[in-house]
């Protein structure tokens, strides 16, 4: 087994309005990934084709200890209390790395 840490999380949001405000959030959250979180490897957001109020998130971290460290961040707790208000449902589903191509993956 390979080291790494990751989930996958779905959001369905209420409506194309509640989307464009969780959007917009992302978009104020990502810049502190990207700049304070050295443990965090991948965060990607994704879009739907067909479904376009939901949004997926692959996320992938060096262990859980750089997860925890992520969810500590003022941008991430900023980002978990605002994302309620765009919600209808999420989706949580957290992984552990086997094996694969990408960063610190054996």
């Amino acid at each position: 087994m390979s080291s790494g840490f990751g989930l996958v999380v779905r959001f369905e949001l209420r409506d194309r309005e509640a989307a464009a405000g969780f959007d917009a959030l992302v978009a104020r959250t990502l810049p502190g990934i990207k700049e304070h979180e050295a443990g965090t490897l991948a965060y990607v957001v994704h879009s739907v084709p067909d479904e376009p109020d939901v949004r997926v998130f692959y996320e992938l971290y060096a262990d859980r200890a750089a997860f925890e460290a992520h969810e500590r961040q003022p941008h991430t707790v900023t980002f978990l209390a605002e994302r309620e208000r765009y919600l209808s449902a999420v989706q949580v589903t957290f992984l552990e790395v086997e094996a694969g191509k990408g960063p610190r993956i054996a």
